[in-house]
């Protein structure tokens, strides 16, 4: 069973390289936790190496997000707004947030529930959802 400590998680290992505590005979390796977070097992900290970035949106829907972010935003046309953008990153409130969702459902003829709204915080988020709300309307 691992045991969580501050930042490192201890498992049981039959390794004989490794450490044994003497009264319970186990012998255990610690592995350092760092950067972001893993809610699972407590921890605030994970190596970035477990984290996987990924958009089932397509391009075009991942662009004309983009384009709806600076407009409602207010941003230069150069502005660098990409899918992996956070609108909170771009300077958005939570009310610029609830506006963008407003111009996405006028600009794709759709409608976000207030709990998929929520969960919206980057383009990549905006941009599945509205392909998969688009899917399912068609």
């Amino acid at each position: 069973m691992a045991a969580v400590t501050g930042s490192s998680i201890s498992l049981p290992s039959h390794s004989r390289l490794l450490q044994q505590n003497q009264a319970t005979g186990l012998r255990s390796v610690s592995l350092s936790m760092q950067r972001k977070s893993f809610p699972s097992l407590g921890l605030r900290t994970v190596p970035l190496r477990f984290h996987r970035f990924s958009c089932a949106a397509k391009p075009d829907t991942v662009e004309k997000v983009c384009e709806i972010v600076r407009k409602q935003l207010a941003l230069p046309a150069d502005s660098s707004v990409t899918g992996e953008s956070k609108f909170s990153d771009l300077g958005a409130d939570s009310l610029d947030t609830v506006e963008i969702v407003m111009g996405l459902e006028e600009e794709f003829g759709i409608s976000v529930e207030e709990e998929n709204a929520q969960s919206i915080a980057t383009v990549n988020d905006a941009a599945d959802l509205i392909d998969k709300l688009v899917a399912k309307k068609a």
